[in-house]
């Protein structure tokens, strides 16, 4: 029996590498339906998708940007993701998104076939710097099927404070869309893991465009910091494991520290003013 209950808790979570195409929305489409398709073979719960899956990644102009963004909810992309979404699963999608007067780097989320929340990226990296606005709002966290998401995107990795705002509103499980090109990411997201006592499920891209190389190998990490699944570098595909997210309601780091109970925010007035 308790076997059967525990089963009942797990919840199959996969990550989805891919490598878009630069401003081909059809051939967007297409690559993300290939993965889709398998997602549902696999009878995937729960799918995280790269960072600016619509678009690709390496602009050359405003021009640009705005003629491959997509409107949230009701968007072409949008709408193939709220169909992979019915019958009790979810999925979350970086997105080029335009809302008619700016646009930004964004995580759509879908679940039971309708719209549940966008993230606009906070933290823009280099050159998305000149093509979006950043967001200003808290980045969210949800219910679904009874377990709490967060979502981040890419360079959010590079800010702690991301991560433990997600952990402190209750997160179990980080959605973390990404497009990384930096060495260090992955390892990064380990440590985020372990100081917030999460899962955190990062979908990479892979690939060259226009010059960057994207550096693959998307992750599932549980919250003792283990990567429990990792996509090889170069591959494109999908990778899934049951996991219970109850898991991560446990901040207990040894026997007598707990990672959220013994902060002493009293202390860090100094992380809220700029230099």
């Amino acid at each position: 029996m308790n076997n059967l209950i525990m089963w009942r808790d797990m919840t199959r979570i996969a990550v989805g590498q891919m490598q878009p195409k630069i401003l081909d929305k059809h051939e967007n489409i297409l690559r993300t339906k290939e993965i889709l398709d398998k997602a549902l073979e696999e009878d995937v719960e729960v799918l995280v998708l790269p960072e600016l899956a619509n678009s690709g990644y390496a602009f050359h102009s405003n021009l640009e940007v705005r003629l491959i963004a997509d409107e949230i909810p009701d968007g072409e992309y949008c709408r193939i993701l709220a169909e992979w979404s019915e019958n009790s699963r979810m999925i979350v999608a970086g997105l080029c998104e335009s809302d008619g007067k700016h646009v930004y780097n964004s995580a759509v989320v879908f679940g039971n076939g309708e719209y549940i929340t966008t993230y606009k990226k906070i933290n823009l990296f280099n050159r998305e710097l000149d093509w979006f606005e950043p967001g200003q709002t808290e980045p969210p966290v949800f219910t679904f099927a009874g377990n709490r998401y967060g979502v981040m995107i890419c360079f959010d990795w590079a800010f702690p404070e991301i991560a433990r705002i997600l952990a402190l509103k209750g997160a179990q499980i980080i959605l973390h869309p990404a497009n990384l090109v930096l060495p260090y990411c992955q390892n990064a997201m380990v440590t985020r893991c372990i100081e917030n006592r999460v899962f955190a499920a990062t979908a990479n891209r892979i690939g060259e465009e226009r010059g960057l190389n994207f550096s693959g190998m998307s992750q599932i990490v549980n919250p003792s910091g283990e990567v429990i699944v990792r996509i090889p570098d170069g591959e494109i595909g999908l990778r899934y494991v049951d996991i219970n997210p109850q898991k991560a309601d446990n901040k207990m780091i040894t026997e007598r520290n707990d990672v959220i109970r013994d902060r002493t925010p009293e202390l860090y007035d100094r992380l809220v003013f700029r230099r």
